[in-house]
């Protein structure tokens, strides 16, 4: 499995492209600003063709370059439906501070040609891969992860693209329009803490991880694991 992962933007935002190697299909994972260069020297790089851009929610560093690049290879985009509306009017889910930086703009966001809804427990076959999708609001009421297995042979059962649900050491903020922070602790202990040790984590932000990490040291998890329900020891929620 090839995964390539760059940050783009002002906010950092990890933008992954997943295929079964050089010279196929690809699938783009959260093409957000300032992605649209990156995905094209990837694609170019290793002769890749992309037929679908998945979204793990509808933040606007997450899928600022999802119509662009949708409509670049004629690919298909993929949104929770509780999410859909932020692909033309991002807006609405923007906390005051990036509301503010953005003013003055003149930005013009619309839906791609090919929107499909993601469900709960979906398997997608895209490019030659599987995806299992997990519902995971908190972040967002449209947040999922994606899951695709891997390599056993290297000890990697599984990559998941977690977006703004987990990260190295922290979680995703709960306090912008849509966040619920009663939803994110549910989310991680039914989709996350159920997971395998060996699951290695692709975030929306910041470094790779594992499931056997955060459980062993996310200070958000060990309060999970120690109470079931209280609230978190950290303080360093991230996300836009």
């Amino acid at each position: 499995m090839l995964i390539a992962g760059f940050p783009a933007g002002p906010w950092g935002t990890n933008c992954y492209v997943a295929a079964t190697g050089p010279g196929t299909e690809c699938v783009v994972i959260d093409p957000g600003k300032d992605a649209a260069p990156g995905v094209a020297e990837v694609v170019a790089e290793h002769r890749l063709k992309p037929v679908a851009v998945l979204v793990t929610h509808g933040h606007v560093d997450h899928m600022w370059c999802v119509a662009p690049v949708a409509g670049t290879y004629d690919a298909t985009a993929w949104i929770h439906p509780d999410d859909r509306h932020l692909l033309a009017n991002p807006m609405a889910g923007m906390s005051a501070e990036t509301t503010q930086m953005m003013l003055g703009g003149k930005y013009t966001f619309a839906e791609p040609d090919r929107v499909e809804e993601l469900g709960d427990g979906q398997d997608l076959e895209l490019a030659g891969l599987t995806f299992t999708v997990d519902h995971t609001p908190g972040h967002t009421r449209g947040s999922v992860t994606f899951r695709s297995p891997y390599d056993a042979q290297e000890d990697i059962s599984e990559v998941m693209f977690s977006g703004d649900l987990l990260f190295q050491g922290s979680i995703g903020r709960t306090d912008l329009p849509g966040g619920d922070h009663a939803a994110m602790l549910q989310s991680l202990r039914t989709k996350v803490l159920t997971l395998a040790d060996d699951v290695v984590v692709l975030p929306g932000h910041g470094e790779q991880t594992s499931i056997g990490r955060e459980r062993a040291t996310n200070p958000f998890l060990l309060d999970l694991q120690d109470s079931g329900a209280a609230g978190p020891r950290g303080s360093a929620t991230r996300g836009l």
